[in-house]
């Protein structure tokens, strides 16, 4: 089969979002017929997601940068710290992601052979100190590093940075130069986000502006010279949704690609806000995409246009395999620490050290929300014993979280004789309780559109009902305003990510099951 050209078909013909949920920053790589995709993961793990396609439209995880200990340096990063902005690049045989290891290591850079895995341990980059760090090579192999001058290494963002640049040795990590600053963009707050490539005569220097709120835009500049000076596009920004009314918001953060027929894309970061006036957005920043042409020298990006693919979306693990599946994730230490299918095969035990939803480590295992209609079940078994061979009956509690951050999650929980519901936003909490019955325990989340009519329901993003299954009926025992878990509130950087959790003792679940679509 003929692959489709994403810049011969009409824009809205491409499926966007293109990569849906908690997938922010992509940065794409084109070798020979295969692309390669990696996004940001920020404090959960395993982290940076490298993702294949052959025709640039349907896309598959293969497998993760980060997957070890020791690879980032996670376990005591804030919130947003830790995976930020990977740019996947190729050279000379050898695949190449250059990522921020906010608030820890700093600049890294992981090589691999196989984009699949396993990658390298990550090797620091002396002099190069900034966010969203970029490779690209002339023609004698001299490798540049083009990053945005924001400091977050120390915990501190200035917003007036510009783009610098060093030439680096790959080998040693380290700078070759003195930074030096290449280009400011139009003057917007936070240049960043640089791409370096070569096209005909020019080098050209992509990036970002605007900050990553509505506000964010693509802007573009070109020289003769890698290391420029750079003459920025007349037309800039060429990319930016800002002050419009299209469905898809905050585009920006773009990297360039050519398509199997020798056109040009541009994937990039987007947000699809809900409610009235549009300002809630559940998903947090997913991956899009929307064709590119040249004209006088200059790329052309067309609108970013929302195309959901048909069908919805389902998922369903009984855990009878005894790896879990790459699209598990958790937060600040691998699955691996609190989650096993071994146990007892055929399920899934968590095992939780008395921290919660709350905690910076909690027993959490979750997977991206992909879809603005989603509900998520699965079979709980809180009497699990904590150690083979114990006659003492379990005392375990857990259930499922619909998580955003440490303080803003939503949760329903059983121990065995009562179940709780739980919210939490910031330093505000309440719960909900109902006597629960006897053994394994159906618990249900479910995230649906809201009521419109009276009050304010009709600004919020969607409603989210906390249930159980007792004697074969559903009971509700909360339904929440979903604003609350959602980027503009959260101010997280991440998105939805829906899962199970063990907040004391040993925790089992016989499956778990997702199914979502899109709102009518």
């Amino acid at each position: 089969m003929t692959p489709l050209d994403p810049a011969k078909l009409p824009a809205g013909a491409l499926p966007n979002p293109l990569i849906p949920g908690f997938n922010p920053d992509p940065s794409i790589v084109k070798v020979g017929g295969d692309y390669y995709l990696a996004t940001s993961t920020f404090e959960y793990l395993p982290g940076i997601p490298v993702y294949h396609s052959t025709d640039l439209l349907s896309w598959t995880r293969i497998g993760h940068v980060v997957d070890r200990e020791g690879q980032l340096d996670s376990r005591d990063v804030p919130t947003l710290g830790g995976a930020w902005a990977p740019t996947i690049r190729f050279h000379d045989g050898l695949f190449y992601v250059a990522v921020t290891d906010a608030m820890a290591r700093g600049t890294l850079v992981f090589t691999a052979t196989d984009p699949a895995g396993p990658w390298s341990d990550g090797l620091a980059i002396e002099g190069a100190i900034g966010i969203d760090q970029d490779l690209a090579w002339d023609e004698d192999g001299t490798a540049y590093m083009s990053y945005s001058g924001l400091d977050t290494v120390s915990g501190t963002i200035d917003g007036h940075g510009g783009i610098l640049q060093v030439r680096v040795d790959l080998e040693t990590g380290k700078a070759l130069e003195e930074p030096r600053s290449v280009w400011s963009g139009t003057g917007l707050m936070f240049p960043e986000a640089p791409h370096l490539y070569k096209r005909g005569d020019y080098w050209y220097l992509m990036i970002a502006e605007g900050g990553t709120e509505r506000g964010h835009s693509v802007s573009i500049a070109r020289g003769t010279s890698p290391a420029g000076p750079f003459e920025g596009n007349p037309a800039n920004p060429i990319l930016s949704a800002r002050s419009t009314d299209r469905p898809i918001q905050n585009t920006g953060h773009g990297d360039l690609v050519e398509t199997p027929d020798g056109g040009w894309a541009m994937v990039l970061l987007g947000m699809r806000p809900k409610g009235m006036t549009r300002a809630f957005s559940a998903l947090g920043r997913e991956t899009f995409i929307t064709p590119v042409t040249w004209e006088d020298g200059w790329p052309v990006a067309e609108p970013v246009i929302l195309n959901p693919r048909e069908g919805g979306f389902s998922y369903e693990d009984d855990f009878a395999d005894a790896e879990l599946d790459g699209g598990w994730i958790a937060v600040r230490r691998f699955p691996g620490a609190f989650a096993s299918t071994e146990k007892d095969p055929g399920r899934l035990t968590l095992s939780s050290d008395g921290a919660g939803l709350d905690d910076a480590r909690p027993a959490f295992l979750g997977r991206r929300q992909q879809s603005q209609v989603e509900t998520i079940s699965a079979l709980v078994d809180a009497g699990v014993r904590e150690s083979a061979g114990s006659s003492e009956s379990g005392n375990g509690a857990g259930g499922l979280a619909v998580r955003y951050d440490e303080a803003h999650h939503y949760s329903i929980e059983t121990d065995g004789t009562t179940i709780t519901a739980r919210a939490r936003i910031s330093s505000i909490e309440q719960s909900w309780t109902h006597a629960a019955p006897a053994g394994p325990l159906e618990l249900r989340i479910e995230t649906r559109e809201p009521e419109r009519g009276a009050g304010l329901n009709h600004l919020s993003p969607d409603t989210i009902a906390l249930q159980a299954v007792i004697d074969g009926e559903t009971v509700t025992l909360a339904e929440l305003d979903g604003r609350y878990l959602s980027a503009e509130t959260a101010a997280s950087f991440t998105g939805r990510v829906s899962g199970v959790y063990a907040s004391r003792g040993a925790v089992a679940f016989d499956w778990f099951r997702s199914t979502g679509r899109e709102p009518s």
